[in-house]
């Protein structure tokens, strides 16, 4: 079994810039090391490449640190841990310095100057975008500057299963155990269909979100919560999985999974959202009207919709200059035209909320570290405290590279200090056999999506909250007997990670007895 220096989870925003920083680290060092990058389809394939909107800092003299620290305390409802909040907005420009070192291009005005835009929530321009794919442009500048070190070797197509600990040692392990330590991941070779066992000193989750959990997300289909639920069963400490952001405006295509995004920069660029008749109807819910934080958009459009029974609402860019939205959003305009027959400078386009990102996840201190020693978490699977009820646009990819940094600064810090023990065993599935119902698996996931999108959706109330953990509970069962017996399958791993988390988000959600940000509960408006 092969021993690494350090594994990484995930070949996203996080995961990347994190092994970027640890492999030229020791390369300046002159030290060899070696560093596994773990990733379940292509190395490119990550919530990262999808992100279109941009990423936030403070780069304007006009604009202040205060402003971006406030505007993220009000999006997220005053939930958010303001001493991380400082940290990250203070340390943004250093570290978007540093993708822009790596190669990343950022779209700059005629002048030189960065081309910044405003999105909703934020109270200055303050977005660096590269056109509407900027995840996508720094997840190829990522990957550029990772495949130059020859410490790195990239495991594509292999699914990690679970983490190492003592209790594989046949210790007793549970969430009050002290001294709780990860030795590595069994990870599944999707090609041999082997399980393999990755040794390892130091160990970063960067595996993203649980999009797939619900019927309607951006998110890719890889994106199954599956670092949250290996934490989990490890006995990681969990927090805010109530908070399940919606975003407002993804293009209506009844069916279609994942959900093409209409990113938050067309309504901060100056699309307006209107019902079928073509009235305005944000007036009626915030004064910042279409430019309003998500969990408040999201919940106008869903209101309007039931109120008029419609399936979608219009995001209207009819006022634009063609030129204009070809320059900024080239993307969204060809997918429109392309997939729809749609031209957005022309007619309106149906938008309808789905789910978009988790502001919950494992909890980690200001250094990205779990309460696993040796284990760390870093981007969208991790709980930072940034962003509270509710994510500011644009924070996320700006919440990865600080924490992957602050992962690298004491990753390096306590390198040397891991112990090994010897007898890790491999992974035994002595006793199962291949399975052969996997339409069972097929339609567990199915109906999970149901309950989660039908009863743990953008408005909920307690009936629908017990409902879907009945209904959860009997799913759980059913795939716990299935698992037992039969040889480890991707499928079989991502129905059972999924469980884990949509009985997470439930048990939070039950838990909370206030409406605050993304978690709006009817039963809890007059409590």
């Amino acid at each position: 079994m092969p021993t690494y220096d350090f594994i990484v989870v995930g070949s996203g925003i996080a995961g990347l810039s994190y092994t970027v920083k640890v492999a030229q680290y020791f390369q300046d060092k002159q030290k060899p090391i070696k560093i596994a990058l773990i990733t379940k389809t292509v190395a490119e394939e990550t919530n990262t490449k999808y992100a279109q909107g941009g990423i936030a800092a403070v780069w304007d003299q006009e604009d202040s640190f205060d402003k971006h620290i406030q505007d993220t305390l009000v999006a997220g409802d005053f939930e958010s841990d303001q001493q991380v909040v400082e940290i990250v907005v203070k340390e943004a420009p250093e570290r978007l310095k540093e993708l822009i070192s790596y190669g990343t291009d950022f779209d700059r005005k005629s002048d030189g100057s960065f081309d910044l835009v405003k999105e909703g929530g934020h109270s200055d321009k303050r977005i660096l975008h590269y056109k509407d794919s900027t995840g996508n442009e720094i997840e190829r500048a990522l990957l550029e500057k990772v495949k130059s070190f020859s410490s790195v070797d990239f495991f594509t197509h292999y699914f990690a299963i679970d983490l190492i600990t003592q209790h594989h040692l046949g210790e007793k392990v549970t969430k009050d155990t002290p001294h709780k330590k990860c030795f590595g991941v069994y990870v599944l070779n999707k090609k041999t269909k082997k399980v393999e066992t990755f040794i390892g000193k130091t160990t970063l989750l960067a595996t993203g979100g649980i999009g797939q959990v619900y019927q309607s997300t951006t998110n890719p289909t890889i994106a199954t919560g599956d670092g949250i639920a290996m934490a989990y069963r490890a006995k990681a400490f969990v927090k805010g999985m109530q908070y399940i952001q919606f975003h407002p405006t993804a293009l209506y295509q009844p069916g279609k999974k994942p959900n093409f995004l209409i990113s938050e920069a067309v309504r901060g660029h100056g699309g307006i959202l209107k019902n079928l008749d073509g009235t305005t109807f944000m007036e009626k819910y915030d004064e910042r009207l279409s430019l309003a934080p998500r969990d408040i958009v999201a919940r106008a459009i869903d209101s309007e919709m039931k109120k008029n029974g419609t399936d979608h609402v219009y995001l209207d860019t009819r006022h634009i200059p063609k030129s204009e939205i070809i320059a900024h959003f080239p993307m969204i305009y060809h997918y429109c035209l392309d997939q729809l027959g749609i031209d957005m400078s022309e007619e309106m386009i149906p938008v309808v909320p789905c789910q978009h990102y988790l502001c919950g996840g494992i909890i980690v201190n200001e250094h990205s570290q779990t309460n696993i020693e040796h284990l760390y978490a870093a981007g969208e699977c991790s709980h930072t405290g940034l962003h509270g009820a509710n994510r500011l646009a644009s924070n996320s990819l700006l919440e990865a590279i600080v924490f992957a940094h602050r992962a690298f600064e004491k990753s390096v810090q306590e390198f040397g200090t891991q112990i090994i023990p010897a007898g890790i065993p491999d992974w035994n599935d002595e006793g199962t056999r291949n399975p052969e119902e996997m339409v069972l698996v097929t339609e567990m996931t199915r109906e999970l999506e149901s309950i989660m999108s039908n009863y743990v959706g953008i408005v909920r109330t307690d009936r629908r909250l017990k409902r879907a953990y009945d209904r959860l509970e009997l799913i759980y069962l059913e795939h716990e007997e299935l698992y037992k017996q039969s040889k480890i399958t991707v499928p079989l791993c991502e129905l059972r990670n999924m469980i884990n988390v949509a009985y997470l988000i439930i048990k939070h959600a039950r838990a909370q007895r206030e409406n605050k940000g993304l978690h709006y509960n009817l039963d809890l408006l007059n409590a």
